[in-house]
C-alpha cells in the first residue's frame, strides 16, 4: 500500500512519524511544496516540488500506484486543496484533509477578524502604528501600499518584494516561548499583531502576548475545507482514517 501526504506542517511530519512507526509494510511519501529553504523533512520517502496542477498530480497518484491521499498542508494553501481534491476524484483515490483546530478568541482577547490580508491592510491604521505581521513571506504585497505604518515581518525565509516602505525582517522558526513572544511585543513597542488563523500551539503564544499587553490582533480568517472532503483534526484521527479506507492495523495511541 501506498500513502501520499501533502505535507509541510507540523501535522503532517507526525503523521509520517507514525505511520512509518507503526505500518512498516505502507510506503509513506511526503510531497513538499519547496517554498522553505531547509525543510524539516519527515520520515519516509520525501518529494519537493509542484505537481504541474491537478492532471498533473492525478497522474503522478496513478504511476506511483496510490491508494490513499492526505492533504495535510497550510490551512491556508487553498490552491493544492483543489487540486488535491481534483485529482483524487480523477485518479479514483480516497482522499483526507488534516487541519489541526483554529484558534478561538477567549477572555481579554481583543480580536479583529478579517475575510483576506487585502482587508487586514485597510484594517490596520485605525487600530496602530506598529505592526507585527505575522502572516508569513507570501501575502506580503497585500500590505505593500501601506506607507504610514512600521512594520515587523517574522518568517522563516526572507520575504522578496513587494513588501511595506518601512519594513524590519526577523528571520526565525517556531514553536515560539510565551516569555520570548512577550519580549518581542516590548521591545519592538508593538500595538498591533496581524495573524492567519492557523491554529495549533508552535505559534500560539503570540497571542498570549498580545492579550497581556492589551495589543490588538488582525485575525484572518482561514478558509473552509472542501465540501465532500472528510476532515481529520490530528494526526492520529487521519491514521485511524487510513487504516479504514486501506483496511490496515495501524497501532494509535493517544492523539
Amino acid at each position: 500500500m501506498h500513502v501520499l501526504i501533502l505535507g509541510g506542517t507540523g501535522e503532517a511530519r507526525r503523521l509520517a512519524e507514525l505511520l512509518t512507526a507503526e505500518a512498516p509494510d505502507l510506503t509513506v511519501t511526503s510531497s513538499l511544496a519547496g517554498r522553505v529553504a531547509a525543510p524539516r523533512l519527515p520520515p519516509g520517502e520525501v518529494r519537493i516540488g509542484g505537481f504541474g496542477g491537478a492532471e498533473g498530480l492525478a497522474d503522478w497518484l496513478a504511476a506511483h500506484h496510490v491508494d490513499a491521499l492526505i492533504d495535510a498542508t497550510h490551512p491556508f494553501a487553498g490552491t493544492i486543496s483543489f487540486n488535491a481534491a481534483e485529482a483524487a476524484a480523477t485518479a479514483h483515490v480516497p482522499l483526507l484533509a488534516l487541519r489541526r483546530p483554529g484558534w478561538v478568541a477567549g477572555d481579554g482577547d481583543v480580536w479583529h477578524e478579517t475575510g483576506s490580508l487585502e482587508e487586514a491592510a485597510e484594517l490596520l491604521p485605525a487600530l496602530g502604528r506598529r505592526v507585527f505581521l505575522t502572516t508569513g513571506r507570501m501575502g506580503l504585497a497585500a500590505f505593500a501600499h501601506v506607507a504610514d505604518l512600521w512594520f515587523l515581518v517574522r518568517s522563516v525565509d526572507a520575504p522578496v518584494p513587494p513588501v511595506p516602505p518601512r519594513t524590519e525582517v526577523l528571520l526565525d522558526r517556531g514553536p515560539f516561548t510565551l516569555d520570548g513572544e512577550r519580549e518581542l511585543l516590548r521591545r519592538h513597542r508593538i500595538d498591533v499583531v496581524v495573524t492567519k488563523d492557523s491554529g495549533g500551539a508552535a505559534t500560539a503564544p503570540k497571542l498570549t502576548a498580545a492579550r497581556e499587553a492589551g495589543v490588538p490582533v488582525v485575525v484572518v480568517r482561514r478558509p473552509p475545507v472542501l465540501p465532500g472532503v472528510p476532515e481529520a483534526t490530528s494526526p492520529g484521527q487521519a491514521a485511524r482514517w487510513l487504516s479504514g479506507a486501506l483496511d490496515l492495523r495501524i497501532f494509535i495511541g493517544t492523539d
